[in-house]
Parts: C-alpha cells; structure tokens; sequence
C-alpha cells in the first residue's frame, strides 16, 4: 500500500519591522504533544534555529512545542518524525512584534514496531545528552553514537562509561561509546564496544584498517563496513566484517554527495547523476553476495557531520518480543532486517523473513512465494526482485523459483529525483541440494584485481620501507583469500 500524505497550507499576515514570534505545537492522534523534526527557513535566507533546541544544518527537535524568534518576512517549515508519520508543510509571513501561534497534528501512517520491527541508525555524531529527544522526535528505537573517531574524543579526558548502553524511559536504547576509524582506506564502525581499540596516532595509510579491524574485534565489537566502495572493502570481506552499510551517509534527504570521496569512484556511464552513488553501493553488495559472503546491510546517517538528522538513514530488524539491545543486534545478525530511508517494506518469502536459507534435500528447484507490504510518503517508481545480482520488477505477491543456489533481495526505489530514496530487505538464500552457491568467479575476480590495485596504490603512498611493509602486509594476505576463493569458483587465478 502507498500512502501519500503532505499538509501544505498558507497562512498569510502584514509584514513590518522589529521581531516576531513562531508559537509551535505539534500534536499526535491522541492531541497530546508530539516530539518532532522542524526545518524552519526564511523563504529568501537561511535556516533558523530555536533558541534552547539541538539545532544540526537546517532542523531542530523539540518535544511538541517550541518558540522561535524570527525577523519580520516570509517562512516556510517542514516537520516530520521519521518515515513511519505523516509530514506537515506550510509557508506563512509574519510582522513585527507579533506571535503567530502554528499549530500542526501528524497522524501514524504504521506502527512498526507492532509489527516487530524496531528501527536503528549505526552511525550518529550527536551529544550523548541529546539523544533521548533525538530518539524520540525521529520515532528511532535504536542508534550507536560514534564519540571516538580517528582519536579518543571526550574519552581523553574522561573515564570511560561502566555501562555504555542507555535505555530512555520510553524503552529506546542507544551506545554512546561507538567508534570510526577514517582513513586512506574508508571508513570502519565498531559498535557495541565496552572498551575502546587502538585510535588515534596513524596517518591516513598507516598503520592499516586491518590492524585496527583485528584489535577492535578482540574487543567483541560489531565491525560495520560504512560503505562498500572504501578502497579497503575487499580487505575487510576477506578479514571479516559483520554488516555493510548500503543506505549511508552520501545519501541525504535533500541530496546525494556526487562522487565516492576518496573511495573507488563509479563508472559513471553505468551508474549516473544523483541515483548513482546508491544504486553504485547496492551493486558492489550484490558482488559481496556473489562471492559467497552472507552478511546483512546496515544503515546510518552520520548526523553531526553530514547534513542529515538522526535517523534518516536506518536499519529496521525483526524481533520476538520486546525490543533489547543484545536481541536488536542478534537479529541483525541473522539477517531479519531492511534498510531505508523512505519507503518501509516488509517482505516475507515463503512466510520467512529475511536472513532465512531455503534448501532442497535432492536436486529440486525451490519454489518461493513473496508476500508484503510497502508503504511511503514518496509515490514508488519500482519495485524490484535481485536474484544473484540480477534486477527484475515485480509485483507483490509474486512467485519465483530456483534452480541453482543463490540469494535473493527484495528493494523499493521513490520516485524522487534529487536524491536516492529506496528501501531493500536483507536478503535470503537458497541451496539447491542442500548446498550453498559456488562463488561467482567475475564477481571474486573483481574484488581479487581490485585489491591489486589498492595495494598499488598503498605502496606508492608510504615513503617509509618499514611501515610500508606493515601496511601492505594485510593486503597481501587478502590476495592470497581471494586468489583461493577463485579456486573454490572453479577457475583458479593464473600465474
């Protein structure tokens, strides 16, 4: 089902000379305050702030209420509380000395969490002590804050929490002590930490990602791939990570940044204009699956750093019961989840959810059934099957089978233009005869050649023969995987 729900309105006064005031209120269904998103803008300027409120690029949050001083002129806001409420919308003028009280109600589209679907953004840079109303005005259940990256942050100076999870009266959960290491490589997300790994005293290729993957994960942390274009994400595949962000931070709500930064840049005949960086990430994961990896996607929006609030970017996982943070990642783990940051789509093949392993005792093809559901703000421009790497559209319900092992995914792409707006399932997998899918040779060869590269280019950047030596050493050991795994797909590397 679509839902598709945008208040617009137009609530015209006088204009003069000294200060106004913008009363907000924003009620719930039930008429009770409602905590909420604002972007709040003069029509011809810039963002305005509400004095009081976390304020990052163009929104502030508030609980259902909040006072804004402005200048006399014309404005326009935009209020929202994560994918699964209506949005509001309206442009008005005020003039001076006045106080316009705007009052705005948003209705539930869905309630996912009565569904079991709880939501999680695994990358936010926002002040621990704001996250509560964060959580709350974003209708987010679950978030990691990254308050160490690339050096120890406030844990420089500060003891480190005796128990980095914190739970809000309302049964949110949050880690304030997430960490990122950014460097020449891209960029690795250690979650659910109670210490933390080595940060802090590298320059950008040394020492490698990989020395900081291994001690991070000596520590039991979650090891989270922030994107699958960073020069070190064959790297990472054949070291081992444990998700792989595939609705990241390039993507924005307003836009998307145009290239891969310092990582792998696309083709851009293949994957162009403002949908290319996605639909680029998607494919690479697709290539991940078919080398014979099975590891869920994840979601995050860097709010703090890029322009995004808290949340945009999440990962929806499937739970029995109430929600805790050790079931939210054990479900992660298993691949019950979808990513999103618009449509919400929930798909069950053959009445499972995702991460499930379809298998034939003999040879037999596997028949499958999809059943779901999809509702969004944005109108839907596809809905797609990915099958080993494949696109099809489908409609919903919609049969398919399986004659060979592999995976298969279910994504919804918004019919927005100036951004990349999609939703997709993690996906399932399928073993004919009680087996997995040989690697897919194109696909291992791909990342074999690719790590060539990136040793290449590693070997030019270090001037120093010794830390050279080390920051290669990795490098050269995910050559040797991926060279064997050419062998396991049947046509081994040649001399």
């Amino acid at each position: 089902m679509r839902i598709l729900m945008f208040l617009l309105a137009t609530i015209v006064v006088a204009v003069a000379g000294e200060d106004a005031v913008v009363q907000l209120s924003i009620r719930g269904p039930d008429e009770k305050a409602l905590p909420c998103r604002v972007h709040l803008r003069a029509v011809d300027g810039g963002p305005v702030k509400a004095e009081g409120l976390p304020f990052w690029e163009d929104h502030f949050v508030c609980e259902g209420a909040a006072e804004v001083r402005v200048s006399p002129g014309r404005y326009r806001y935009e209020i929202e509380r994560g994918p699964e409420w209506s949005a509001a919308a309206k442009e008005f003028s005020v003039e001076a000395d006045q106080t316009l009280p705007v009052v705005e109600k948003l209705e539930r589209l869905t309630d996912l969490t009565s569904e079991g679907w709880w939501s999680g953004d695994l990358h936010v840079h926002r002040d621990p002590a704001e996250m509560p109303l964060h959580l709350r005005a974003e209708d987010l259940q679950v978030a990691s804050v990254i308050t160490a990256w690339n050096s120890p942050g406030p844990w420089a100076d500060h003891a480190l929490p005796e128990e980095p999870v914190r739970t809000t009266p309302d049964g949110r959960v949050f880690h304030v002590l997430g960490a990122e290491d950014e460097r020449g490589g891209g960029a690795l997300l250690f979650h659910g930490l109670g210490k933390l790994p080595p940060v802090g005293g590298a320059n950008r290729e040394w020492p490698s990602s990989a020395e900081r993957l291994d001690a991070a994960r000596k520590l039991g942390a979650w090891i989270d791939a922030e994107k699958p274009f960073w020069w070190d994400f064959p790297m990472w595949l054949a070291r081992g990570v444990d998700s792989i962000g595939i609705a990241h931070n390039h993507m924005h709500r307003g836009g998307v940044l145009g290239n891969e930064a310092w990582g792998r840049a696309r083709d851009l005949a293949e994957f162009p204009g403002p949908q290319g960086n996605g639909r680029y990430s998607q494919a690479l994961y697709y290539r991940a699956l078919n080398a014979g990896f099975r590891i869920p996607p994840s979601a995050g929006s860097a709010s703090g750093v890029l322009p995004n609030p808290v949340g945009y970017n999440r990962v929806y996982v499937h739970l029995d019961g109430p929600l805790t943070w050790e079931k939210w990642w054990a479900g992660l783990r298993a691949g019950r989840a979808f990513v999103t940051n618009g449509p919400l789509l929930r798909v069950a093949a053959n009445g499972e959810f995702p991460g499930a392993v379809f298998r034939s005792a003999d040879n037999a093809p596997v028949e499958i059934e999809l059943t779901g559901k999809l509702d969004s703000r944005d109108p839907i421009a596809s809905l797609e099957l990915i099958r080993n790497g494949r696109i099809e559209k489908i409609d919903l319900p919609a049969r398919i089978r399986f004659e060979e092992s592999g995976w298969f995914l279910v994504r919804a792409i918004a019919d927005v233009k100036e951004t990349f707006r999609f939703a997709s399932t993690a996906p399932w997998y399928v073993e004919i005869g009680g087996k997995p899918m040989t690697p897919r040779t194109g696909d291992v060869r791909f990342f074999l050649e690719w790590t060539r590269e990136r040793a290449g280019l590693v070997e030019t950047a270090i001037a120093d023969a010794e830390q050279r030596a080390e920051a290669l050493a990795p490098l050269r050991e995910a050559e040797e995987f991926w060279r064997k795994r050419l062998t396991e797909s049947g046509q081994p590397d040649s001399p």
